[in-house]
């Protein structure tokens, strides 16, 4: 039997702790109330974690972490961006109405209820809204950064009377596209605000064609030479040219007039041409070892087998026929290799010049630029499928047949010449002359019309000489070696 005391005892004890609740519950929700004024817990705004701070604290706190620079690595320099610089700007009243729709979407009982289990409240990121000016950030990477750390490439240099070059220093360019990506999301980044940089390195600056042509005159006065020589260079990449003519240390004009020089061998490169335009590029067995014995021995009577086959009787004409068509005025074959009687005599434009007289072979002629324009035809052929060879016989010369072409000339493996002055391995395909005297039969110079194949670039050289006193040995030999490993080296210069 329980007493009155004891019950009245457990009333008292029961409106006790129900007022405690009642007073915690209060309290709780006076506690909530001021917390529900602030940002939720786990919320960030663009990053930044905003939990428990009110619209002015948050603010203040994206403003301090979207302020602080930029560190920018380029060049072994480190440079301190200030977003200012650049028109960075943060939307902070988007981004905090968008972080107050999400503080109060939610039920206030709701909220509180969760409050009191100590749950969190599902709070969703809030991106970031900002601009940037990018036509102040490019002017900016341009004038501040690339200006003064960017590194000018510095021109290799001549080394006069040397086939050498003292080596240049490449450069180095801010690839500002590429910088601009980068610094954005830098700049748009609360936590990773550091950007390494990445340049363009640029190649080593060669000497002009100018310079190029005085250090090649200087190693032929240094050998000694005093005849006539006219050279033909091209780049196959840029299609810069250098033509001249030099004649015992006074330049010889070649434009508008060309030299005429006895063509002798290298006049098989236009009939090589002229065959497989004959065979629509496809040579039969017979005819092709002809060819080869043409290029790579040099083989006269195979040279005037492969004529007879291009045609019986006008073999020569044929092929002069189709270097006119090409635009090649100044190339003429009017008899065969070993036969005295001529078709016809050459009458070249270049033949007509008077005041250069190289005593050039009347059925048999050429020019510098003319060999090496028909070289230039072939290897755009071979390695595009394009060029003047393929427009002027459409269908009978094919991009196959060039790149066969260019095998034979390949295979004229006789070391010297042009092919002396390049490293061992170089590719060269070429053909080579020795010139006489058709008077006298005397040797008065020597002729190479090369393709040159190099990693630093592929060029066409050709090289006509013309000496009454001509001295393999001591002069012609060594010079051609010079000349042709100075341009080498010209088209693969080296950088410090």
């Amino acid at each position: 039997m329980i007493k009155r005391g004891s019950l009245l005892y457990l009333r008292w004890v029961s409106l006790i702790f129900i007022s405690l609740a009642i007073i915690l519950t209060v309290i709780q929700l006076i506690n909530y109330s001021l917390q529900r004024a602030n940002y939720p817990s786990g919320m960030s705004v663009a990053g930044v974690p905003v939990g428990g701070l009110n619209p002015q604290e948050a603010a203040q706190r994206l403003l301090q972490v979207y302020a602080s620079p930029v560190e920018i690595h380029y060049n072994n320099a480190i440079i301190h961006m200030e977003p200012g610089l650049v028109g960075f700007e943060l939307d902070v009243e988007s981004m905090l109405a968008a972080a107050d729709l999400q503080r109060v979407e939610s039920s206030f009982m709701g909220g509180f209820w969760n409050n009191l289990w100590n749950r969190s409240s599902s709070t969703n990121e809030v991106p970031l809204v900002s601009s940037i000016s990018e036509d102040r950030l490019r002017a900016y990477l341009q004038n501040d950064i690339a200006t003064r750390y960017d590194l000018t490439a510095v021109p290799a240099q001549l080394i006069p009377g040397s086939t050498e070059f003292l080596p240049g220093q490449a450069g180095l360019t801010l690839d500002i596209n590429r910088a601009v990506v980068l610094i954005e999301d830098a700049l748009n980044s609360a936590t990773s605000r550091t950007v390494v940089l990445t340049a363009q390195r640029t190649t080593v600056i060669r000497p002009t064609l100018q310079n190029l042509q005085l250090l090649i005159q200087s190693l032929v006065d240094n050998n000694g030479y005093t005849g006539l020589m006219v050279l033909y260079l091209l780049d196959l990449r840029t299609g810069e040219e250098l033509h001249f003519g030099y004649w015992n240390g006074l330049n010889v004009s070649v434009r508008p007039n060309e030299v005429a020089f006895s063509a002798d061998s290298t006049n098989k490169i236009p009939i090589l041409v002229s065959v497989y335009r004959k065979f629509n590029s496809q040579l039969d067995e017979q005819t092709t070892t002809f060819t080869e014995e043409m290029i790579s021995t040099s083989n006269n009577f195979s040279s005037d087998a492969v004529l007879k086959i291009i045609d019986e009787i006008r073999g020569p004409l044929v092929v002069t026929e189709n270097m006119e068509t090409l635009g090649l005025q100044n190339t003429c074959l009017t008899a065969y290799f070993t036969n005295p009687i001529p078709l016809d005599i050459c009458s070249t434009p270049a033949f007509g010049r008077f005041d250069v007289n190289t005593v050039p072979d009347p059925f048999n002629q050429t020019t510098a630029s003319d060999m090496g324009s028909l070289l230039a035809d072939i290897y755009q052929c071979a390695e595009m499928g394009g060029g003047g060879l393929i427009a002027a016989f459409p269908g009978q010369i094919t991009q196959s047949g060039c790149q066969q072409m260019i095998e034979l000339l390949r295979k004229d493996q006789i070391g010297i010449l042009i092919q002396s002055g390049v490293p061992e391995g170089t590719s060269v395909a070429h053909k080579h002359g020795w010139s006489t005297n058709p008077y006298t039969g005397s040797n008065v110079g020597a002729s190479d019309a090369a393709i040159v194949y190099t990693p630093g670039g592929d060029y066409i050289l050709t090289i006509y000489l013309f000496d009454e006193n001509y001295q393999w040995d001591s002069q012609i030999s060594p010079m051609f070696a010079d000349i042709s490993r100075t341009i080498y080296n010209y088209f693969n210069l080296e950088s410090q």
